[in-house]
């Protein structure tokens, strides 16, 4: 899996969104997310756009506006971010998994893809921005990233 630009840099954002959620510390501006994390102001602001077409953050205007999150740190989990700046979280040649069918010796791949994507579910649906923003995460997360093999390029 490929893991876009845009989509590290709206969690990473998200996290920002996420601390100042949890110190009450308000709206955060475009410019303090690009400063703070050493993002392009120009994409960040596009990538913010579409996190509040998908209703994940709010916007304030004024002297003392920026962004806020939507719901709690807690309510939102990586797998809406992504699915947010980058759509489905598994396309095969723009099909979904369960869309895709094959004669012969591919017939069962379909399943495959299937299986895939229920993989990226448990691990993204199930870890929310507050879980990455406290190092507590999900059990399952901590397992597969606790087997050593997972931190090996292959």
């Amino acid at each position: 899996m490929d893991i876009s630009a845009r989509t590290e840099y709206a969690v990473r954002a998200m996290l920002i969104l996420a601390e100042s959620a949890t110190l009450s510390a308000g709206p955060v501006s475009v410019e303090t997310l690009s400063y703070r994390q050493t993002l392009p102001r120009k994409f960040l602001e596009a990538i913010v756009a579409d996190l509040k077409n998908a209703d994940l953050v709010k916007s304030t205007r004024g002297a003392r506006g920026g962004y806020a999150l939507a719901r709690e740190p807690r309510d939102i989990s990586l797998g809406d971010v992504f699915r947010a700046v980058d759509g489905p979280l598994a396309e095969v040649r723009g099909l979904r998994p369960h869309e895709t069918a094959y004669d012969g010796v591919a017939e069962h791949l379909p399943t495959v893809w299937v299986a895939l994507r229920a993989s990226l579910r448990s691990v993204l649906d199930e870890t929310s921005l507050a879980d990455v923003l406290s190092g507590d995460l999900p059990e399952r997360v901590s397992a597969l990233a606790a087997d050593p093999d997972a931190w090996r390029s292959r």
